[in-house]
């Protein structure tokens, strides 16, 4: 039975171009020199740190990096951007955003409901943080996906594991 699921992630790799990027720019600007501004990606934990003399230093710094995420094709709404600038000692400022991966239950649910309400010829099943769509042949599953894209304009799903 033909399947594919349906992921909200990031492309890490577009992720760190744009942080190295952020990272040059910083180091060229006039206004940057001789501060403590920088900007680091930590893969693992998935999140990245903003360093700056000052709350005005870490929205610059965002702002560049905003800029790089979007030239690399990559939706700010995968950063949650909700912490608190925090001071790390002296007059050192830090902020961090976590990049957020995979579907959250609200999300979900509203995927397998319009796939439902559409009454199309396919099943969707919440499977963790990805959306699992099987259905009898590749035709259901290809309506699926273009019912989703219809539905779900500003979000940017990648559709994988597509199988026979």
């Amino acid at each position: 039975m033909p399947s594919f699921d349906v992921l909200l992630e990031p492309d890490m790799p577009a992720v760190k171009n744009s942080v190295d990027n952020t990272r040059k720019e910083i180091g060229t600007r006039f206004d940057f020199k001789g501060t403590s501004a920088s900007v680091e990606l930590k893969e693992k934990e998935k999140e990245i740190y903003l360093v700056g003399d000052s709350d005005f230093q870490i929205e610059q710094i965002s702002t560049v990096l905003l800029g790089k995420l979007s030239k690399q094709n990559v939706v700010a709404s995968f950063l949650d951007m909700e912490a608190k600038i925090e001071k790390i000692g002296g007059d050192k400022v830090r902020q961090v955003y976590k990049i957020k991966a995979g579907i959250d239950a609200p999300l979900a649910k509203k995927i397998v409901t319009a796939i439902k309400e559409a009454k199309l010829k396919v099943q969707a099943s919440i499977q963790g943080d990805t959306v699992r769509v099987n259905g009898k042949n590749r035709d259901d599953l290809q309506v699926g996906i273009a019912l989703l894209r219809k539905e779900f304009p500003d979000q940017p799903f990648k559709y994988e594991n597509f199988r026979d």
